[in-house]
């Protein structure tokens, strides 16, 4: 390495993993072009990497957020470029990091055109911020996580389900307790062994989750938000429908009816199954499917009971929509959801479309996931979108979910209640 060249991060090498850090090179011959390069390995061993090709101006300095890569995992002007747009050393591999105690470690680099080292950096990008409690609830039926922010509070209330591949994932939760949030994370369908057994869902489990929630002493808010993603998002409807106390539900790239598996409260089916039908899955060459239309259609008259009565619901919904989500039809769906609330005379919603964006929509400055294996269709399938577009979307969505639920979770005064 060169003695004389040097890698910042700026303001700091240790920040928050929905944090955007500034990547800087000094020291170098004025105007040499040299390689930036990321390199990060998950939790399940999967190497990701990405490169960038720059020319130092006149000084020998190379700034990410002033001067655009020439060639590379990307081209132009992208600050958070090398982040996003890392890509594993196998194919159809997302990245994973679903423990909110590992950060996201990633290695920066800076080359000579013929691949000497001249200086390195790392940056650790954690999950859990200073002063934010996590505590694993394994209580009655419920199976997750509890993240409590620093301070007294009070603070509004969040359940969150995030879908992984049916498991637990901690990403999203931490992060939104540390911009104030109490939240609550649950496996969609309970502990291991409820999940692999798992032929009806209860919304009783998640009637149960919520009243946990709110008995938590920092919990200032009078009902409690819901958060979701891709099959959660169905959930997230049906309990803002059913369920009392449901004041903001963030719904992203799901669907509008109840999909896989029948829907019980209180040992009664409320809601039946739209299933798939799996002879429209579209092999591609990359080995990976598309399953965009695998749905039947919920709107034809022998699947409308599975339709999610959202005029029910008391609260305000968020509709996220991915416009090229190859996993499903998020766009149409999202429609329909509109169509049917406009129908009943309710405006109790806003929604916001991404062109350019896949399924995955979460915190932003992870690498993009073009193409993953399902659990249900039991092989890969296409995600869709384009990382630029798709980057983009996960920064602005990330900002719009927290004043959505800022706004519409009202904190009462502090209150003295149950201690986990």
């Amino acid at each position: 390495m060169s003695s004389q060249v040097r890698l910042r991060l700026l303001p700091r090498a240790r920040c928050m993993f929905d944090e955007p850090v500034q990547v800087k090179v000094a020291g170098l011959r004025s105007r040499q072009v040299v390689t930036v390069r990321a390199r990060s390995t998950d939790e399940k061993g999967v190497v990701f990497s990405s490169s960038a090709t720059y020319r130092a101006d006149g000084g020998g300095e190379v700034d990410l957020e002033r001067d655009p890569s020439l060639t590379g995992s990307y081209t132009g002007v992208e600050p958070m470029g090398l982040l996003w747009s890392m890509r594993p050393d196998a194919l159809h591999k997302m990245f994973q990091r679903t423990k909110s105690l590992n950060p996201h470690v990633v290695k920066f680099s800076v080359h000579e055109e013929d691949g000497r080292m001249l200086a390195e950096a790392t940056n650790e990008r954690l999950l859990i911020g200073d002063g934010v409690s996590r505590h694993t609830v394994k209580e009655g039926n419920i199976w997750g996580v509890l993240f409590t922010p620093p301070g007294e509070g009070p603070f509004p209330a969040v359940l969150d389900l995030y879908t992984f591949s049916g498991g637990l994932s901690e990403k999203r939760a931490s992060l939104l307790a540390g911009r104030g949030f109490v939240v609550l994370t649950v496996a969609l369908f309970g502990h291991d062994d409820m999940a692999k057994n798992i032929k009806e869902v209860h919304l009783d489990y998640f009637e149960e989750a919520i009243e946990f929630l709110k008995k938590q002493d920092k919990v200032g808010s009078r009902g409690v938000g819901v958060i979701s993603l891709s099959k959660s998002g169905d959930l997230a409807l049906s309990i803002a429908s059913y369920l009392p106390g449901v004041e903001a539900t963030v719904w992203i790239n799901g669907c509008s009816a109840n999909t896989l598996l029948p829907l019980y409260y209180k040992k009664r089916q409320i809601l039946p199954a739209l299933m798939i039908d799996l002879s429209k899955i579209i092999p591609t060459e990359s080995g990976a499917s598309n399953c965009k239309n695998v749905l039947h259609n919920p709107l034809a008259e022998e699947n409308k009971a599975t339709l999610v009565p959202v005029e029910q619901a008391e609260g305000r919904f968020l509709f996220v929509a991915s416009e090229d989500d190859l996993n499903w039809d998020s766009k149409a769906y999202m429609d329909m959801l509109v169509e049917r609330l406009q129908r009943h005379g309710k405006d109790n919603f806003e929604s916001v479309c991404y062109p350019g964006a896949g399924h995955y929509l979460g915190p932003p400055y992870g690498p993009y996931c073009p193409s993953s294996f399902h659990g249900v269709v039991g092989r890969p399938v296409l995600l869709g979108g384009e990382p630029r577009s798709h980057a983009a979307a996960e920064v602005h969505l990330w900002k719009k979910i927290q004043g959505f639920l800022k706004t519409h979770l009202c904190c009462d005064a502090p209150q003295v209640k149950a201690k986990l």
